[in-house]
């Protein structure tokens, strides 16, 4: 009983070092278009590996059933899929870590009525925030760019519908945001009005 536990997890942590390894090589050397997706996609492709590694070289040496084994593999696998959310794209896509490499780049403390012009002015171009957004918003499929227009797709538009949905119901209404309790992120174009015209013609509509 123990030999096979130990096996399951041995089979388990190979799959989530594989998928790392994976990661690593691609996102080393080969074409990333959107973080998240590749980094789940190696995830993957590193369980594949070690199912085929164990199918040819280990079925018959582990004291695990085809069962055991496939469980073992799973879980290894949703720990992989785990790390690709919670490292590389968390990593990538954090306001939250961007703010305390921003406080490190700045010898550890920055005054608090600076963070507005620190995130406008210098968190966006040092991360190409838009043109980011953007690629991963086209890979998507959820936009399309055409002569210069920014448009939803109808993929967009229900997805559009699921997190407004979800942030108006779902999201916490008593949040503190520096102690204030308010529920202002469950609507936060509700006291919105936009800066400048920047809309587009509707289809159809002459420029």
């Amino acid at each position: 009983m123990l030999r096979s536990a130990l096996a399951a997890a041995g089979l388990g942590f190979l799959t989530l070092v594989a998928g790392i390894v994976v990661n690593l090589v691609h996102f080393r050397f080969f074409e990333v278009r959107v973080v998240l997706y590749s980094a789940v996609l190696d995830m993957v492709l590193g369980a594949v590996f070690v199912s085929a590694v164990y199918m040819v070289l280990l079925a018959r040496k582990l004291p695990l059933s085809p069962l055991e084994a496939g469980l073992a593999a799973l879980a290894g696998l949703l720990l992989a899929i785990n790390f690709a959310i919670s490292v590389p794209t968390i990593i990538d896509r954090s306001l939250s870590i961007y703010l305390l490499e921003k406080l490190q780049q700045r010898g550890g403390a920055i005054r608090q009525d600076a963070f507005p012009s620190v995130f406008a002015n210098e968190y966006m171009p040092e991360h190409r925030l838009v043109d980011i957004r953007l690629t991963e918003q086209l890979n998507s499929g959820t936009i399309t760019i055409v002569d210069g227009c920014v448009r939803l797709t109808p993929r967009g538009e229900r997805i559009v519908a699921f997190t407004r949905f979800y942030r108006q119901n779902m999201l916490p209404k008593y949040r503190e945001i520096m102690g204030q309790i308010t529920d202002a992120l469950t609507d936060p174009f509700r006291n919105s009005a936009p800066a400048a015209d920047y809309g587009c013609p509707r289809d159809g509509e002459q420029k």
